[in-house]
């Protein structure tokens, strides 16, 4: 009897030509930071995304998996498993005007039990992560997850604060300063930073001077002729900062090979610290003879 109920709800969605969208990928690739991005393309006027009923950045209905304290009931809060928690976003979709949502989902299977569970039609449009952020954009939301335990509600600040205020932690403005189809120029998106209390196994920290140890390093292995006059290190919200002066040999072609550096530089210390480094600046300081 419950698939036949499945079945009629089914049917009724697809009467009212209800399309459901489904954005795939790995836990801490950014999902929800495109999510709003990727509605907006398609069309999309409701996102379902840990557990919650999103609406033009508003929270519409249920609950976030973010506030859990435990990874499995997180996960069984993003999986709708609750009776009263389906229901609750259930009653709202009924009360919805909608033609096409989106459900936010580590996996299609996943998405397809979130759908059943909320009595939606399966997923007929399936974007995977790697189709909307490039490969340097993965892996930067992969270190900012594994070393600072940052998550995204693709919601304004205003809505976590009054509905999730002990795990707030920051809020995202996104200015578009050019046309972006079908985001209008000059359109900002906000979304909101918050640390989940399953996450909160403590951040990956390095000294200033381990840092230093590190960027000399570096300069030396790149090239031997280069040395280092200071290295200045700066952390803000968990993010570092260098600036390196370096002494260069006279008749020297420095432009191309310090940019490579930089590189190197940037390369190294994230690979093997899994720190974010937010810049690395590179100073002449004196030409030596």
């Amino acid at each position: 009897m419950p698939k036949l109920s499945s079945l009629f709800r089914n049917i009724i969605w697809l009467f009212k030509g209800v399309k459901v969208f489904t954005l795939v990928g790995k836990s801490g690739t950014g999902k929800s930071f495109r999510a709003k991005l990727v509605a907006q393309k398609y069309g999309v006027e409701l996102i379902i995304d840990d557990g919650l009923l999103i609406r033009d950045q508003k929270i519409l209905a249920g609950q976030s998996a973010k506030k859990e304290k435990g990874i499995l009931s997180a996960i069984r809060t993003a999986l709708f498993t609750e009776s009263e928690h389906s229901k609750d976003v259930q009653r709202s979709l009924q009360d919805e005007h909608f033609k096409r949502i989106l459900i936010i989902a580590t996996s299609v299977k996943m998405a397809q039990t979130i759908a059943d569970k909320l009595g939606l039609p399966q997923p007929s449009k399936i974007i995977n992560i790697k189709d909307v952020s490039t490969l340097e954009e993965i892996e930067a939301a992969i270190r900012s997850r594994n070393s600072e335990g940052k998550h995204i509600i693709p919601v304004p600040a205003i809505e976590v604060k009054q509905n999730y205020p002990q795990i707030f932690f920051d809020s995202i403005r996104i200015f578009f300063k050019k046309r972006f189809h079908p985001i209008k120029k000059g359109s900002i998106i906000e979304k909101t930073l918050v640390r989940p209390a399953y996450s909160d196994r403590g951040t990956v920290s390095i000294s200033k001077e381990a840092l230093t140890q590190m960027v000399l390093h570096c300069v030396q292995e790149y090239d031997a002729s280069l040395s280092v006059e200071k290295i200045v290190v700066m952390k803000d919200s968990g993010e570092y900062r260098l600036e390196v002066i370096l002494n260069v040999p006279l008749g020297k072609q420095i432009a191309a090979s310090l940019y490579q550096l930089q590189e190197y530089i940037l390369k190294n210390i994230e690979q093997y610290t899994g720190l974010n480094l937010k810049e690395v600046n590179l100073t002449i300081g004196k030409i030596k003879r």
